[in-house]
């Protein structure tokens, strides 16, 4: 069932496919045949679709800015022809390798950069790149820059209308785990601490030794759980208020622990403060469970991932798990990051599509996981989209910079970023 053009994308075998109209049942009833696209973004052209957009109460699966896409036109009945132009690949790394390249299909043009990342090369290291304050935001180049990497992509969803922070998991080599959450946003690339990378569901472990009752259900998260209990510390940055408990007023406590001691606890969340030591923040039936916590008693909080993993960062969902394909979205087209495995060689997948664009219309959720298949992907993860999705590389001209086209027009702030870096052995 396959047969097309081949690239040899750094020892990936890619198979730019011609496959059957896989999804033709999932497009009946779609949007005619695109008469082109257009060259900026597609906001108020595209038909509204049904979508979960809001960080704090949904899940986006496309990407954090929530727009809406151009819906893909159905695939004709035959066979579809993919034909591919102007590749270029250049070593950015010893053991890192970039490419890029034009494509064409019945639906139209895309633009896609892969970066392949041998982790097996001496020297090579994938690393979670935050700024230095959970809920603070930045440029992929910034975040990337603070440990020098010679590349990277964007990272995980977040909450880019208010707090500015990550909706899952992340964790950095060096800083530990930085936020998580016990469900809801769970789907995680991570290198295990052997150093191999895999991806499953990685949800918070926490709790407070001395009140094994007491539920914790995040970790520095744009919003606590209805019912739950969050950890806020330092790495978030100052008190963000009634905004991370949803607005929610009535039925709220915070309890501050420091020093293994419970030193205060009350009913009113007061933003813009420096945290010192660990808030505890309920709603609900958790802030009924936080009366437990007694101001003078002893309060000894942890919390951790299974696996413990060196580096974790989550995603919308898995675009491929076990070498199948795991999704069944085939309509809205945007720009994409995603990040795959190929467990044959042990190669890291870091791959973007273009979108909104007269060059690139961008992906659907099935083309990208197609795609991943072709690279020779195992499991592949969906990071966040639109125009957050870009890609940084040293370029033909032997600088580090951006190498693709984000589809805002500038580079957009974002949570938190995957990046690679590289120390000369010796």
């Amino acid at each position: 069932m396959w047969g097309g053009d081949l690239l040899n994308l750094s020892g990936v075998s890619a198979r730019i496919s011609v496959t059957a109209a896989l999804v033709a049942c999932v497009l009946a009833g779609s949007a005619p045949a695109l008469a082109g696209i257009p060259s900026h973004r597609s906001d108020q052209q595209a038909p509204r679709v049904s979508q979960e957009v809001n960080a704090r109460h949904h899940h986006p699966v496309h990407s954090s800015d929530g727009e809406p896409g151009e819906i893909a036109a159905p695939y004709p009945t035959f066979m579809r022809q993919t034909t591919t132009s102007r590749t270029i690949r250049r070593q950015v790394a010893p053991g890192v390798t970039f490419t890029r390249w034009d494509q064409r299909d019945a639906r139209g043009p895309i633009r896609a950069y892969l970066l392949a990342v041998d982790l097996t090369q001496p020297g090579v290291k994938i690393d979670l790149a935050t700024q230095s304050r959970v809920s603070d935001t930045a440029p992929v180049p910034e975040l990337i820059g603070h440990d020098r990497a010679v590349a990277g992509v964007n990272g995980d969803f977040y909450d880019i209308g208010d707090t500015g922070a990550p909706l899952g998991v992340g964790r950095d080599r060096q800083r530990g785990l930085l936020n998580a959450r016990q469900i809801g946003w769970n789907s995680a690339f991570y290198l295990a601490r052997t150093g191999e990378p895999d991806m499953d569901e990685l949800a918070l472990r926490a709790r407070v030794k001395e009140h094994p009752d007491v539920s914790i259900t995040n970790l520095n998260s744009p919003f606590v759980r209805p019912g739950g209990i969050g950890i806020y510390n330092e790495r978030w940055g100052r008190t963000a208020g009634y905004r991370v408990t949803d607005g929610q007023r009535r039925h709220v406590r915070v309890v501050t622990v420091r020093d293994g001691r419970v030193r205060a606890s009350g009913t009113r969340l007061r933003s813009d403060k420096r945290i010192t030591g660990t808030m505890l923040i309920g709603r609900g039936d958790g802030a009924n469970a936080l009366r437990e916590l007694k101001v003078g008693t002893r309060a000894t909080i942890g919390y951790s991932l299974p696996e413990r993993p060196q580096v974790a960062i989550t995603g919308s969902k898995f675009l491929v798990k076990d070498g199948l394909i795991n999704v069944v979205d085939d309509r809205e087209m945007h720009p994409r990051t995603a990040v795959g495995i190929d467990h044959d060689t042990g190669e890291v997948l870091l791959l973007v599509v273009d979108g909104r664009q007269s060059f690139s219309r961008g992906y659907t959720m099935v083309e990208m996981a197609n795609m991943m298949v072709d690279l020779g992907a195992d499991d592949a993860l969906n990071l966040d989209g639109g125009g957050s999705t870009t890609m940084v590389a040293k370029r033909s001209d032997g600088t580090t910079g951006v190498v693709n086209s984000p589809s805002d027009g500038f580079l957009r702030s974002v949570a938190n970023a995957v990046e690679v870096t590289y120390t000369k052995p010796g």
